[in-house]
């Protein structure tokens, strides 16, 4: 399945139906009077969180999204059908964001939770509503009052509670696959990762986490080099982030700082976040090199530095152990109530 993290989409709401003029007439009754009934109510066009999704692609190739218009008033009062509801489903973690793509509409982070996002337009009276003592014959009916339309645009952050980041080719992916059942992609070249993936780390009960593996930064990202920052996006939920550097590399020093320096630009409160930093391919390396290369990164960056290895699995447990010591600390003790249902204005 592609991976497709936002998308501009138009919704119309159905219209209401017409009111009806009608007058009762039956053998041997005079005087019938009016009897026609009220429009059906149109449908709305509801957005409602699934589970089982994990991308936009369903709204790829249809782009247009229309409930259906109410029923039509009738004669002996009867009211017209209220058009059925479109509801639109979308992976948890899905943004709407209104046509200027930077005011946030609705945040749905939870499974279940629905946003209306066009409401429907209400159905006319039929004549009958109109009788009075004045005007005992009125032959006027309302029409049905239209449906609202709007473009939006969805923007998917994944629901993940730790992040992994790093330069390209530091081991993300690698450390992704040896902790989990994900199979992201692992090659021996640059920008293997073109789009997030997500691991479920199971240490036990109570001690389960979701890791994101998201495509490397490089120097110049906040601009647009390499694959840019709009994969950030995805990590901003995250309790912790777990910044990799190749302890091969030449300047780990470097590495770090180009990183830090991409997350700061994209703002959002992202570089805030607790950082856990880690010397990955330590098995390439002796102990000595590996201890002389942490202790060199942590007096550069302030930081205590981990060291470990994707590969041979040493210091994965001890990290894993840490970020989900990290992950629980920062969940709520109680979680708030979930609004199943919200309006859009």
């Amino acid at each position: 399945m592609k991976f497709l993290d936002q998308c501009k989409i138009f919704v119309r709401s159905g219209d209401g139906g017409a009111g009806a003029v009608s007058f009762r007439r039956e053998k041997f009754i005079p005087y019938g009077g009016p009897d026609g009934g009220d429009g059906g109510k149109g449908g709305d066009v509801v957005l409602e969180a699934a589970e089982g999704l994990n991308t936009l692609i369903d709204f790829r190739y249809k782009q247009h999204f229309k409930a259906e218009t109410g029923g039509h008033g009738m004669g002996q009062n009867r009211h017209g059908a209220n058009g059925d509801d479109l509801i639109l489903k979308a992976p948890v973690g899905t943004q709407v964001l209104d046509e200027d793509k930077e005011t946030v509409l609705a945040d749905l982070t939870r499974a279940g939770q629905r946003v209306i996002l066009a409401r429907g337009g209400n159905g006319g009276f039929g004549n009958a509503h109109f009788k009075g003592p004045v005007n005992q014959a009125p032959r006027r009916a309302n029409p049905g009052l239209e449906g609202q339309e709007r473009w939006v645009w969805l923007r998917l952050k994944l629901i993940a509670d730790a992040g992994l980041v790093g330069l390209p080719n530091a081991g993300k992916s690698t450390l992704l696959r040896a902790v989990s059942a994900a199979t992201p992609k692992v090659a021996a070249y640059p920008f293997t990762t073109l789009h997030p993936h997500l691991g479920v780390i199971d240490l036990g009960e109570g001690a389960r986490f979701v890791l994101a593996d998201i495509p490397g930064l490089i120097e110049g990202a906040a601009e647009g080099a390499g694959l840019g920052v709009r994969f950030l996006g995805h990590v901003e939920r995250c309790a912790v982030l777990v910044h990799l550097i190749d302890a091969t590399a030449e300047s780990p020093t470097k590495a770090y700082r180009v990183v830090r320096r991409e997350i700061e630009a994209y703002g959002f409160g992202l570089a805030d976040k607790p950082e856990i930093v880690a010397l990955n391919k330590i098995d390439a390396l002796t102990p000595a090199e590996a201890n002389r290369k942490r202790s060199a990164l942590s007096r550069a960056i302030g930081k205590p530095v981990r060291l470990l290895s994707g590969v041979s699995l040493e210091g994965v447990r001890e990290l894993t152990i840490e970020v989900a010591q990290q992950v629980q600390a920062s969940r709520p003790a109680a979680k708030a109530e979930i609004r199943t249902q919200d309006w859009i204005p």
